[in-house]
């Protein structure tokens, strides 16, 4: 029978020697003290496939009480068996793998009986990093959310948690790595800080009369550019935000080993970080811009303009072949990959409506089209009459490229080059030759635009933060603001918004306050430096 009880024992042994040199074994007369030598276990197994006996030794136990513990655990494994043979021959596997390694734990009973009934592997040398690796392969999410957890594996998580064994992973080790990022994170910021202050001494302002360094001053530069060019580059700071996602891929991975039966416990669910929380969004107000002026700092990682800051925007881009992009985005709020991704099939002039249908996405540079982020991005929005005539304009300006393009192709292959007619992509925004507008050259112009007009920094999708507060500036509430930008709960509109929206209702009220004359009294509050809402002029374009 499989299960049968097959013979074990615990035995003393030493290595003292008689006067031949040969070692005594059982015959050694000191084996009586309690201290003398050490124990050994020996338990007989299954026979293997092929009737080759097999047998589980250990050596080297300093009491009988620990060899007999062992063989105790043992014993129990093999009372797992019953009459299924198949468990009978797993067991003894597992066991022969287990005495080959003297620093191998004899396995729990409980353990390997989950193991064995849930039909995996019930020893395992697997590593996270091979699990992570593994379990990334087979991910069916979209490519970008699975370029993400690449991303965190091969940036973080391989390195710091790669070589721990998988069933061996505890809290502890979780938690020393995302404090090892808090350190790494100390370091750069210290570093980064001190190439600032290096760059500064590497800058010569000339004096009001202009002019070239002198000598000294030239010697003096050249010692602290050296110092310089020797200092670490600026390096990039782990941020709350981005340990919690790396946390969320790592949990991930994590249940998916539990689900597989090759854990029971996940150590990500329980270390303490940071919470992640959104930034919340500013105005750029003179207060706010005057500071930046003078000390290069951002209020916030996410900064909005006031409507007079995007007429200046708007007034430099006209000359742009983007500028019914910047336009779209900044009164509906279309993300930037929406923005590329949007095809004249989902745009209604006539009835002035716009769908998201579509979105182009950058991975490691190479763009491809995905559906929008969730279902309530790909809602249907109004467009305003002003929007609908920029779109049109752009749409005439779209289809003279076209013309153009062709004329010169057929003229470039006329003189025997090979240049194709350009391409119909259906998209309302294009390159020049028809085909998808890659979004970093959005951004590159974008930026471009900026600092040609001398305007305070924002990015790209903070246009998007902007609707948002013209919305609201042209009597929209909170609800409306969550249906311009598609967003799937109120709450994270909410969240992101609640504070730059109370700054524009300030300025709507200073607004009202000054709607009403008085005779004989002065007011008594100087006007709020919050941004002004939309005048009558901009009303329409605020709409």
């Amino acid at each position: 029978m499989a299960g049968a009880r097959r013979a074990g024992s615990i035995t003393s042994r030493c290595n003292c020697r008689g006067d031949d040199g040969k070692r005594l074994g059982q015959q050694c007369p000191l084996l009586a003290k309690r201290n003398h030598g050490t124990y050994q276990l020996r338990q007989e197994l299954i026979e293997a496939a092929d009737g080759t006996r097999r047998t589980f030794r250990r050596t080297g136990y300093k009491t009988a009480k620990d060899a007999q513990g062992d063989l105790d655990k043992i014993r129990a494994l093999l009372d797992l068996i019953g009459d299924d043979e198949q468990f009978g021959h797993k067991v003894s596997d597992l066991l022969v793998q287990v005495a080959g390694d003297r620093r191998a734990t004899i396995p729990d009973a409980t353990e390997v009986k989950r193991r064995l009934v849930g039909g995996v592997a019930l020893h395992s040398d697997m590593t996270v990093g091979e699990w992570l690796d593994t379990w990334a392969a087979s991910k069916k999410t979209k490519r970008r959310t699975t370029s993400g957890y690449v991303s965190h594996i091969r940036v973080h998580l391989r390195p710091g948690l790669g070589a721990y064994r998988l069933d061996r992973l505890n809290v502890g080790h979780v938690q020393a790595f995302f404090d090892g990022i808090d350190d790494q994170n100390e370091v750069a910021q210290a570093e980064n800080a001190a190439r600032r202050e290096q760059e500064a001494r590497c800058r010569w302002r000339p004096g009001t009369k202009g002019g070239r360094p002198s000598p000294e001053v030239s010697a003096r530069l050249a010692v602290e550019r050296e110092k310089l060019a020797s200092m670490p580059r600026y390096q990039k700071v782990t941020g709350p935000a981005t340990k919690q996602r790396i946390r969320a891929t790592l949990r991930a991975a994590l249940n998916a080993a539990i689900r597989k039966q090759l854990i029971t416990f996940n150590p990500a669910e329980w270390v303490e970080l940071e919470s992640g929380k959104r930034p919340k969004a500013k105005l750029w107000t003179a207060t706010h811009v005057e500071h930046w002026r003078r000390t290069g700092e951002k209020p916030s990682p996410v900064m909005v303009w006031t409507p007079a800051q995007l007429g200046e925007f708007l007034d430099a881009a006209e000359g742009s072949r983007l500028y019914a992009f910047f336009h779209l985005i900044a009164f509906r709020g279309l993300r930037r990959g929406e923005g590329v991704g949007q095809g004249w099939a989902y745009v209604d002039l006539d009835a002035g409506l716009i769908t998201p249908a579509k979105t182009l996405v950058v991975d490691n540079w190479e763009v491809y089209e995905d559906d929008p982020k969730t279902e309530e991005s790909a809602a249907t929005i109004a467009l305003d009459t002003l929007n609908v005539a920029v779109l049109r304009e752009h749409r005439a300006r779209q289809l003279v490229e076209r013309d153009e393009w062709n004329r010169h192709a057929a003229e470039e292959r006329a003189r025997g080059k090979d240049v194709a007619d350009w391409v119909d992509m259906g998209k309302v925004f294009v390159d020049l030759d028809g085909t998808w507008l890659h979004p970093e050259q959005v951004s590159d112009e974008f930026r471009r635009i900026v600092r040609r007009a001398g305007l305070p920094p924002i990015n790209l999708r903070d246009l998007r933060h902007l609707a948002a507060t013209l919305v609201h500036a042209g009597g929209g509430d909170i609800f409306a603001v969550q249906k311009t930008l598609r967003h799937a709960s109120g709450q994270l509109t909410s969240d992101t918004y609640t504070e730059l929206l109370e700054e524009t209702d300030r300025a709507i009220a200073e607004k009202a306050a000054g709607l009403v004359p008085r005779a004989g009294r002065a007011s008594s509050a100087e006007p709020s430096e919050a941004v002004e809402p939309p005048g009558d002029e901009d009303e329409q374009e605020a709409a």
